[in-house]
């Protein structure tokens, strides 16, 4: 197995990445670009764009934007209204994995920004039902959540007759370097399928269940090219035309909205999906078991290339929780109605077999970041700090079980989070 010698990915990776005569993952030599280019006039031609989409008729909103109580949902929705001057829609799909901590970050988003939010919750009955079938099929818990938060805002799109669709960094040109920051890439169905999805649409989804009919997944499908067309939909990027710093946002959203974080089961980085009981716990554990490299490897390689980790220090964090088993597998089984030994099962059909091997001792890899070859000449010089806050201002709740509804604002909140 390759790896870059600059960040930990290998060449595995689900979304595809390839190495140059030096060794250097497209996803480096990408993030590069975050280096040289002029950022201020692709902030001039950002609101070039949403300036043609600002509301000149009676409709209130001049864009969608996709929330959730975690990921970059505060400075995306504080730099369109505050930054852009646009007013958003905000859209969020309930992912039914909610904690506690979530659930109010969310409420605190709402509060706080002012915004209208609209929310989509499935049966969760059957929600479940289709788990059940994405965990066979593709070895995923995750499916429905992806499906849902990339389609509603779509929908919600075409139906209320919102054309501008805002999202945050393009996964595939954050990570390895799928596009240039230059090519301006926007959200498309195709991306969706293939990456996202895992490829497996709705449709396909009901074609290969015999327990789901496409009735059943009507909320997940993707809306026509007809459909699209009619509004003149179109989904972008805030991450083409601004220098995309995860960690350095969140600091300030922590500072100016409160937001609140929490150490995750597998990872070092505690601002990103704290709403979720799983992200960082059983679903990264089956990233794992699929790729043999887990989040820790994606927030390290992160890290590496904002040049405030070394790879050294890096290789040491993927040490440190790769192989921490999760604590949440007893809490999804309990919830899927499946016993545990038969997820693990199902997940181990996964395991890839240019990673792992059988042992007596259940699976081992055999290839790891940690063996590979360095290179301290395709180094960066690290100039930053890569601590993480878990301070958060809010009392926590013992989180032992998921929250599916939770009250959607707060009152007097200035009087305590000023």
């Amino acid at each position: 197995m390759k790896y870059c010698k600059r960040c930990l990915y290998p060449e595995n990776h689900p979304l595809n990445i390839v190495f140059d005569e030096s060794g250097i993952c497209s996803g480096c030599r990408v993030h590069e670009e975050k280096y040289t280019l002029d950022w201020d006039e692709r902030l001039d031609r950002l609101k070039k764009i949403v300036n043609q989409y600002k509301s000149k008729s009676r409709n209130i909103h001049d864009c969608i934007i996709p929330v959730s109580g975690a990921r970059d949902s505060y400075f995306i929705v504080d730099f369109v209204k505050n930054k852009l001057g646009l007013t958003p829609l905000l859209v969020t799909y309930n992912k039914q994995y909610n904690t506690d901590r979530g659930i109010r970050n969310l409420a605190y988003l709402q509060s706080k920004m002012g915004c209208d939010i609209l929310s989509m919750t499935v049966d969760p009955r059957l929600v479940k039902k289709i788990t059940r079938e994405t965990l066979r099929l593709k070895g995923s818990i995750y499916w429905h959540c992806l499906a849902g938060q990339s389609v509603y805002p779509v929908n919600i799109a075409q139906k209320f007759k919102i054309p501008l669709i805002i999202w945050g960094a393009h996964q595939g040109l954050d990570q390895v370097g799928m596009f240039s920051h230059e090519n301006e890439v926007e959200m498309t169905r195709k991306y969706r399928k293939e990456h996202d999805l895992m490829g497996m649409e709705a449709e396909d989804l009901a074609n290969n269940s015999p327990i789901l009919s496409l009735d059943d997944l009507e909320l997940f499908k993707y809306p026509g090219d007809r459909e699209i067309a009619s509004v003149g939909v179109r989904g972008i990027y805030l991450g083409n035309y601004l220098p995309w710093d995860s960690k350095s946002q969140h600091e300030a959203m922590i500072a100016k909205f409160s937001y609140e974080t929490h150490q995750l089961q597998r990872t070092f980085d505690s601002y990103n999906d704290v709403d979720c009981f799983h992200y960082s716990g059983l679903h990264d554990w089956i990233k794992f078991a699929k790729f043999g490299y887990g989040k820790v490897t994606d927030h390290a390689s992160r890290e590496i290339r904002l040049k405030r980790l070394t790879r050294s220090a890096g290789i040491e964090l993927v040490k440190k929780y790769s192989n921490i088993k999760p604590n949440d597998l007893d809490v999804f089984s309990k919830w899927l109605g499946v016993g545990p030994d038969q997820i693990l099962e199902t997940v181990n059909s996964f395991r890839s077999p240019s990673v792992w091997e059988r042992c007596d001792e259940g699976f081992k890899l055999t290839t790891s970041v940690i063996e590979s070859a360095d290179d301290p000449s395709a180094h960066l010089q690290v100039n930053g700090d890569c601590n993480f806050n878990n301070d958060s201002k809010r009392v926590s709740a013992d989180e032992s079980e998921y929250v599916l509804f939770g009250r959607g604002w707060v009152d007097n909140y200035s009087t305590i989070y000023p």
